[in-house]
């Protein structure tokens, strides 16, 4: 069944995009929610008229987007929580988690349904998030788990260390 698209529905397409889904899906679940309208001729005919604003739009939110990926692409935001033997966690760090430490952290609200994380979170340390802001565009955000950014820090200098050392033990051999 062929319908339009009101809105970005993940996975189908944008707003004003014609796909064909499942009759069930669309009665049951698109049309009632308002999401999409079926392709018929006069919903068509309002589509071409409405192009336009639809495009204009569309470049508002692709430029929302972008700037967005600037803000947040390479930030370190951290998550507290309780940590036990041998970096595990009680629990796990959720999306919906790591979603609020952007808001709180770097003040920028994103919705948890954008954190593409697969899975939670069980063990302590720095994680690479991604992010999914608007279609094809995606940011990651490095999420520290139980580690307080200088605890990391002076790891990085402590493996810096034992590397140095290991090549000065191998030129002086």
């Amino acid at each position: 069944m062929k319908v339009v698209l009101l809105g970005e529905i993940k996975g189908k397409g944008g707003e004003g995009d014609i796909v064909d889904v499942a009759q069930g899906y669309a009665e049951n679940y698109l049309f009632p929610k308002k999401l999409a309208v079926a392709a018929t001729k006069g919903n068509l005919k309002q589509l071409e008229e409405r192009r336009n604003n639809i495009e204009k739009r569309e470049a508002v939110r692709l430029a929302d987007a972008t700037a967005l990926k600037e803000t947040l692409d390479g930030k370190q935001v951290t998550v507290d929580v309780k940590v036990g033997d041998e970096g595990v966690l009680f629990g796990s760090v959720t999306a919906a988690m790591i979603a609020d430490a952007i808001k709180e952290q770097l003040g920028t609200e994103i919705d948890r349904k954008r954190v593409e994380l697969g899975k939670p979170i069980k063990v302590a340390g720095a994680h690479e998030v991604t992010i999914s802001l608007y279609r094809d565009i995606r940011t990651t955000v490095v999420v520290l788990v139980g580690v307080k950014p200088e605890e990391l820090v002076s790891e990085d200098a402590e493996a810096e260390v034992a590397e140095e050392e290991a090549a000065a033990e191998e030129t002086a051999e």
